[in-house]
């Protein structure tokens, strides 16, 4: 059941909500935002292809967005790993 629910979602990621949307939701889960306990902010740093197949976007969208989202002072990169700022969800709340 939980699993059509995911797949429901997703579907409608895809129909209704922008590649920056999508790339932004990523990104909140997995710095496990809005979970009790969540560590921190910093997840590891993925390759461009894995965010583009998980955002289910190009490779150069990612590249592009990235870019927005850095200048945006929503995230940022460190030596251990890429820094998610809570500004992020702002992107995914957005009408």
């Amino acid at each position: 059941m939980t699993r059509n629910i995911q797949y429901h979602e997703a579907l409608v990621d895809l129909l209704f909500d922008p590649s920056e949307k999508r790339l932004a939701r990523v990104l909140l889960l997995h710095a496990q935002f809005g979970e009790r306990g969540a560590h921190g902010t910093v997840i590891p740093r993925f390759s461009q292809e894995a965010l583009a197949e998980m955002a289910d976007t190009s490779k150069l969208r990612v590249s592009s967005l990235m870019k927005k989202f850095r200048k945006s002072g929503f995230l940022a990169y460190s030596k251990s790993g890429l820094q998610i700022h809570s500004s992020l969800l702002s992107v995914v709340l957005r009408g």
